[in-house]
């Protein structure tokens, strides 16, 4: 989109606000996340899908489509497309390393909900302090008014690939 909200026509590697631009910068900050990521789950002894799955239980309150809600197995068996059983596997991965805890909810102890164990969360701050450190960086060299648009691009951007995954499925 241009400024002006109409479609943008721009695709070439040289225009910095075109198209080919923006992918390249995602795919390479993506890469560059899924490496640092990687080193902490290799770290940890877990599996890529484990730190999809602990992400996704961080990240829990900030899911648009149930803000606030507690994950739940099933709630995660959503979000990550796997089976009943991969949850499972995962969740018992997850809970015998100590990084995740089940709690039967007070109002319906049928329920389940997925917190991210303290000691777990202290362990991977410390791990991603380096990365909050340069993000921290980064968005020094930016006026409020440059970051406000930088989150309202990754906000759009993020919804439109949840409506994309939604539509593939």
């Amino acid at each position: 989109m241009s400024g002006s909200g109409t479609p943008s026509a721009r695709t070439s590697a040289d225009d910095p606000t075109g198209l080919q631009s923006f992918a390249v910068q995602l795919r390479r900050m993506n890469s560059e996340f899924n490496r640092i990521a990687q080193e902490f789950a290799h770290a940890q002894g877990l599996h890529p899908t484990d730190m999809q799955a602990l992400i996704a239980i961080l990240d829990a309150d900030a899911d648009a489509g149930a803000p606030g809600e507690p994950m739940t197995p099933g709630r995660l068996r959503k979000q990550l497309n796997l089976t009943s059983g991969a949850v499972t596997a995962c969740l018992d991965r997850l809970e015998r390393a100590g990084h995740i805890r089940r709690v039967r909810a007070a109002d319906d102890r049928r329920v389940v909900h997925l917190e991210y164990a303290a000691q777990a969360r202290s362990l991977a701050r410390e791990y991603f302090r380096p990365l909050a450190h340069s993000t921290d960086t980064a968005r020094g060299r930016f006026t409020s008014e440059e970051l406000t648009v930088v989150v309202r691009f990754l906000r759009e951007m993020n919804r439109e690939l949840v409506l994309l995954r939604q539509h593939a499925g």
